[in-house]
């Protein structure tokens, strides 16, 4: 990682050292600058704001909460998706404010495609470790995952790719096309190398979900823990 990255890195972690967690703009911001892909994204802090990062970036669009009280957005309300308008992004940042630590309301653009999650950990025994899974039910029920000691090579992703169950709806299935698999190698490359360079301050890392399309792979929710 260049020295200016891991500066930028250092900086931010130092920021989020109190409440214990990176919030998403900044996440998402050292995610962009390490060469990962993410939405259009601004942090807003008044409803003018919002309205107009919404028309910028174009609608329809996500609103998300920003709190360092929020770990969970989803589970506390913190989300809104589709927001088609601007009265419905106004809306979403007035009850955003009432919320608990509120600080800013994450305006970003919409991104779909297949789900995968992208995680890392630092295990006691073994140090970082990357796991692979398909997203929402494959990881929730089926717990469809792969995991490999960091850092990465393409060959050791392919072989993460290749033990998934689900694989098949990477390939393209029942005619849906298949993903860019070289983009997904290569974000897991790339993620697995910026976690080892930040392995002596973090506990995990979530990347859920991460939307891959024919096209990219985007990182659509962000969360990095830090180690106490």
């Amino acid at each position: 990682m260049p020295d200016v990255l891991k500066d930028k890195m250092r900086e931010v972690f130092d920021r989020a050292k109190d409440a214990g967690w990176v919030l998403e703009p900044e996440a998402k911001a050292l995610f962009r600058a390490a060469g990962l892909v993410v939405p259009a994204f601004e942090s807003a802090e008044t409803a003018d704001d919002a309205a107009a990062a919404a028309e910028k970036i174009g609608y329809p669009v996500v609103g998300k909460v920003v709190s360092a009280e929020i770990v969970h957005k989803s589970d506390a309300g913190g989300v809104a998706v589709g927001l088609k308008d601007e009265a419905s992004v106004r809306e979403a940042f007035e009850r955003f404010s009432a919320m608990e630590g509120f600080s800013a309301m994450l305006v970003e653009n919409m991104v779909s495609g297949v789900e995968v999650i992208v995680g890392a950990k630092i295990d006691e025994q073994f140090g970082p470790v990357i796991l692979l899974g398909i997203g929402g039910t494959g990881v929730e029920i089926y717990q469809d995952v792969a995991i490999r000691m960091a850092p990465l090579t393409p060959r050791d992703v392919s072989s993460m790719i290749r033990q998934l169950v689900g694989r098949r709806i990477l390939e393209g299935f029942r005619g849906a096309p298949p993903i860019n698999m070289s983009a997904l190698n290569q974000t897991l490359v790339v993620f697995s190398a910026l976690v080892m360079d930040a392995a002596d301050r973090i506990e995990s890392i979530d990347l859920n979900p991460v939307m891959c399309t024919p096209e990219a792979c985007v990182i659509a929710d962000a969360r990095i823990m830090l180690s106490s």
